[in-house]
């Protein structure tokens, strides 16, 4: 019984890891959204209003 647990733990545990190597549509659009400086996300496509950067 407790084999059988332990199997289905490590097979869905298995599952959990092939779903977290996916990648995530528009991951790269969002990065480059981000500030290089502060690191907060710009909305639009003027400069950050931290004034130190555009992006």
């Amino acid at each position: 019984m407790i084999i059988k647990i332990v199997t289905l733990f490590l097979v869905a545990m298995g599952v959990l890891a092939m779903f977290g190597k996916l990648r995530i549509p528009g991951a790269k659009r969002l990065a480059n959204a981000k500030c290089r400086n502060c690191g907060r996300y710009r909305i639009g496509k003027g400069p950050c209003p931290c004034g130190k950067g555009t992006g």
